[in-house]
């Protein structure tokens, strides 16, 4: 589950650095191999990596342990470059210091709801032939344009909401049908939830997802084991829809830097292509639905 106290701060600290250095071998890091074949771990052992950082195997240690107290950003820095961390694991690993060095623990804060701002609203609504829909780090669906609501209808069908793509993924049958590529969307689902986990530990709803999720899928339980982080700011997302077929569809994701944690997050698809053609499609598919919902002047 979230880090949502000391322990799970702590614990969390301990094993994203376990399996940091888990996944690296002395000969990646530089190092000379000591032991042979009686080497009990694969990747890099704690005085190895308190090697490569510049600072005592006991500093390390009590660092691997969750004690982040007094730690420098030089430390910090060196440990980072030891574990060869890109730059989510380093924007993860500083909020999970940041918080456990906290002095006093904030409890875990209410469900507040998250309200898309008028503008950003427009905008979503003015872009009629481009899926636009705005996210929070938990992956509700704050809003969804009408083409964004046909795109992602099996998405829409819990009547839940705000609808979540993560419950989507883990817990609806539909998922590995609308998903081409669901076990890569399975994994960018969990690391985001990984980093939103590290950057609001405190964030109840969160807590509760991920503790849902955790005890009704093994194979986001399996996922979240591995502490894996990542930015997700761009790709390509292959979709299956009941009405129209396949989609190959590019995404980007724009922080909403007003909004803690939000993001409008748009699709779109390759001039002249069978995607483009689709999506068109769905568009006129959807359009009777969108009119006949839309009021009528007096």
């Amino acid at each position: 589950m979230a880090a949502g106290n000391d322990r799970d701060l702590r614990t969390d600290i301990r094993e994203f650095l376990i399996t940091r250095r888990a996944r690296i071998s002395p000969e990646q890091a530089g190092l000379p191999i000591y032991g042979g074949a009686r080497r009990r771990v694969s990747g890099l052992r704690r005085e190895e990596v308190a090697l490569l950082a510049g600072i005592s195997t006991e500093y390390y240690t009590r660092l691997e342990r969750g004690n982040a107290t007094g730690m420098s950003e030089s430390v910090i820095a060196g440990i980072a470059h030891a574990l060869q961390l890109d730059e989510a694991e380093r924007t993860h690993l500083l909020a999970l210091l940041r918080s456990a060095g906290t002095t006093r623990r904030p409890p875990l804060r209410r469900p507040t709801p998250q309200r898309v701002r008028p503008t950003v609203q427009r905008v979503v609504d003015s872009m009629a032939g481009t899926p636009a829909f705005v996210l929070n780090g938990r992956l509700d669906v704050l809003t969804a344009n009408a083409l964004g609501h046909a795109l992602f209808a099996p998405v829409f069908a819990d009547p839940a909401r705000p609808a979540n793509t993560a419950r989507f993924v883990f817990l609806d049958p539909h998922a590995t049908g609308f998903f081409r590529a669901w076990d890569t969307v399975a994994n960018d689902t969990v690391a985001t939830l990984r980093a939103e986990a590290g950057r609001d530990p405190y964030d109840r709803q969160l807590s509760d997802l991920i503790g849902e999720l955790s005890t009704r899928s093994d194979a986001f339980r399996v996922r979240w084991a591995a502490h894996n982080v990542r930015i997700h700011s761009t790709g390509v997302k292959l979709l299956h829809h009941p009405v129209v077929g396949d989609l190959d569809l590019p995404y980007e994701s724009f922080p909403l830097a007003a909004d803690a944690s939000q993001s409008l997050v748009t699709y779109t698809a390759d001039p002249d292509s069978p995607s483009q053609d689709a999506l068109n499609l769905l568009a006129s598919w959807s359009a009777p639905a969108v009119e006949q919902a839309a009021p009528t002047p007096e």
